[in-house]
């Protein structure tokens, strides 16, 4: 059987043209589907990601508005002259006094390590208060070794470069002489009123909660040096002992020599804990108190 397409032919079969409608594709839909696949995270960073594209104009604005805030600030500092002062100026003003102070670092055997790092945030305290002090002492460090350079290695390995310190691994009285030194200790007799720029005072570097009573004054009569305790019971009263830290008594000279009295140099630097009290408040008090007495007898 012959096909004839023209229709001629009467064997000829009709052939049905079913026309063929062509599906577009919806690419979003993809995208969306993608999207519900995301999870909630992903979410999130997609759209903070979004939110700083479209903010980075504003982010560019904000820097340049900061930029122009700060060189107008520099431009009215340079025209004015402020009460602030620089740094190099402060250090012109700094005058250095001829005064020795020395942290006797003898004691190590004496201490478990934890007082040794004790000691040693004391010793850090000292240089960095000897820094900035507007009359900073010739400070030494001797005796140096055992445990505290140990802990000093490891825990501050910049130490040996201090400077304006002098560290001696020798006994004071190796690079001293005798007739210059004078140790500060609780337990002297002597009391020290005024500080003799040629002499060089001892801090015994001991942290033992009071284990050791009265080491460093023994120590100083054994060696035949002098020894002296600062006049606290002369200005002040204090609810606990007359023992100081090192650092509480190196920045107490460090204060007496800024200000020239004793009274404000131990209030200035004791910690409220000790409980000072200035001797004449102490006196009227009593006074107060006995009137008291008197007029309810």
């Amino acid at each position: 059987m012959s096909l004839n397409f023209n229709g001629t032919s009467s064997d000829s079969v009709n052939v049905a043209v079913i026309p063929i409608q062509a599906q577009s594709i919806d690419y979003n839909d993809t995208n969306d589907s993608n999207a519900e696949t995301l999870s909630k995270r992903q979410k999130k960073k997609l759209l903070r990601s979004q939110q700083w594209e479209e903010q980075r104009d504003l982010r560019k604005q904000r820097r340049k508005d900061k930029r122009q805030q700060r060189r107008l600030q520099r431009q009215t500092l340079g025209q004015t002259n402020t009460e602030v002062t620089s740094r190099k100026r402060l250090c012109r003003e700094v005058e250095p006094s001829p005064l020795r102070l020395v942290v006797d670092c003898s004691f190590d055997n004496l201490m478990s390590f934890k007082d040794v790092r004790k000691l040693h945030k004391q010793i850090q305290r000292c240089y960095a208060e000897n820094r900035r002090a507007s009359h900073p002492v010739k400070l030494y460090l001797s005796s140096l070794g055992g445990q505290l350079k140990q802990n000093m290695d490891e825990t501050d390995k910049g130490w040996i470069n201090w400077k304006d310190i002098t560290i001696k691994e020798e006994h004071y009285c190796e690079f001293l002489g005798k007739q210059e030194l004078v140790y500060l200790t609780s337990d002297s007799p002597n009391v020290l009123t005024e500080l003799d720029h040629t002499k060089a005072y001892i801090i015994g570097g001991l942290v033992d909660h009071n284990h050791h009573k009265g080491i460093t004054f023994k120590n100083a009569d054994e060696q035949g040096i002098e020894h002296a305790q600062l006049p606290l019971s002369s200005f002040v009263k204090m609810n606990s002992r007359k023992v100081l830290a090192v650092n509480h008594v190196f920045e107490i000279i460090l204060a007496f020599l800024e200000k020239g009295d004793w009274q404000d140099a131990f209030f200035t630097i004791l910690p409220q804990r000790k409980g000072v009290v200035a001797l004449v408040q102490e006196d009227q008090s009593i006074e107060e108190e006995d009137g008291l007495g008197s007029d309810n007898e």
